[in-house]
């Protein structure tokens, strides 16, 4: 009869309840929905960090080719696109004629060994720019065009860019004497 007993008892042990069951998924699902959850986040933080660092690149870009060649360069912020050029080619008309050939001939934004000197902006991202001694936020419409300028000296304008998606933004402040950023904010929701 002991033998039997505790045959039953062991037998009992080895399944598990529809309580452990339970809870045992309650625990995976919340695992998962966290992670996903922080993939979404970081997702919007990785593509503005991206895009942060991109426009950084093209400032010290534009800033050694401006000290370099001795002439004025700039960066163009239009809607959804950042190009760097000379100074006397930026903020041109974006008018095209009937044949689809810009009026005032194309930018120069590549160096010719196929370095591409412009940030095309994806996901719906918004630039917006805060000038020296200003606390005003202007946006890039699409009839607007913001320029910011390098000189030969190697100064350029002390600038605020912010970067928008949806409800997640990123914020740098540009130092004047070395084109870097000096200040950086990041909220991503």
């Amino acid at each position: 009869m002991t033998t039997s007993a505790a045959r039953t008892r062991s037998d009992r042990s080895r399944g598990f309840t529809l309580l452990e069951i339970v809870i045992v998924l309650l625990i995976a699902s919340l695992m998962v929905g966290g992670a996903v959850g922080m993939m979404i986040y970081s997702s919007d933080e990785r593509v503005l960090r991206d895009a942060s660092g991109e426009i950084e690149m093209l400032a010290k870009r534009a800033r050694t080719t401006a000290i370099l060649q001795q002439t004025p360069y700039a960066l163009e912020f239009r809607e959804g696109i950042v190009r760097m050029m000379p100074l006397a080619q930026a903020g041109r008309s974006e008018k095209r004629t009937v044949g689809g050939r810009r009026i005032g001939g194309e930018p120069v934004v590549d160096d010719g060994g196929g370095n591409r000197w412009e940030l095309t902006l994806d996901n719906g991202m918004q630039v917006l720019i805060r000038r020296w001694n200003s606390e005003a936020l202007l946006p890039t419409l699409k009839d607007t065009v913001h320029i910011w300028r390098f000189d030969p000296n190697g100064l350029c304008e002390p600038l605020s860019v912010r970067l928008v998606i949806d409800k997640s933004w990123s914020e740098d402040t540009y130092h004047p004497l070395t084109a870097t950023i000096r200040e950086s904010q990041l909220e991503a929701r």
